[in-house]
């Protein structure tokens, strides 16, 4: 009777603690998404409103844009890729961002600073500039969301508390059992484990989804597919 009411209360622990791992995965893949969009959306509004004959700017643009994705992705996880970060920029460029500083900020600083000489020297009206104002201003969110779910792991104590009580639980199991199924009770005991433990390890392995594992959120590809598409718009 005892182990039936556990069993109960322990599946319970384990189903919310899986769906809260999978809400922190499944909130980063939507902020990527949203990053995704935003970045295909200010490249549509630049291509439309910049001059055709001002490659320079395009060429600009057409670099630092998805230079944003990979300054993201290398800081959500604590990397200094420098060929990965300054593929493809003029030393120019290069030279304005500092490895050791937040590299999302200095790239989206460069983005406002573009638009706003664009602005400046009367490429844009002020109108215009309000156009492009909610992408640029996104990417600095999602960064910040972004962060929120990294910087704010899952507390310690519930962890190591479920951990406990699976142990506990399957290290009294076979006593509860063992005079109705008699050694029948060993090949049972071992799949009760291995199913809570299973569900544990999956909660794990997806409640840091930016991260390099197999089953973490494919940051690379989602970069490249930014890169892709900017040079296709612009």
């Amino acid at each position: 009777l005892m182990h039936g009411l556990l069993g109960f209360v322990i599946s319970f622990l384990l189903v919310f603690r899986t769906n809260t791992a999978y809400e922190r995965w499944w909130e980063g893949r939507k902020l990527w998404g949203a990053l995704v969009n935003n970045s295909r959306n200010l490249a549509i509004k630049l291509s439309a409103l910049l001059d055709p004959d001002d490659e320079t700017r395009r060429a600009f643009f057409r670099r630092v844009i998805p230079l944003y994705a990979v300054a993201l992705k290398n800081h959500l996880r604590s990397e200094e890729t420098r060929l990965e970060l300054f593929d493809g920029l003029p030393p120019a460029l290069q030279q304005k961002i500092d490895l050791e500083k937040h590299l999302p900020n200095q790239v989206a600083a460069l983005l406002i600073k573009a638009v706003d000489e664009l602005h400046r020297g009367g490429k844009l009206s002020g109108e215009q500039l309000l156009f492009l104002n909610p992408e640029l201003q996104s990417f600095t969110d999602i960064c910040g969301a972004c962060e929120r779910i990294k910087n704010t792991p899952i507390p310690y104590s519930y962890s190591v508390f479920i951990k406990r009580f699976i142990l506990i639980y399957i290290l009294t199991l076979p006593w509860g059992y063992v005079f109705n199924l008699g050694y029948y009770v060993v090949p049972i005991v071992a799949f009760v484990f291995y199913v809570l433990a299973s569900l544990e390890l999956i909660a794990e392995e997806i409640e840091e989804p930016f991260g390099a594992d197999e089953n973490d959120l494919p940051l690379e590809r989602m970069a490249h597919g930014i890169k892709t598409h900017i040079h296709e718009l612009i």
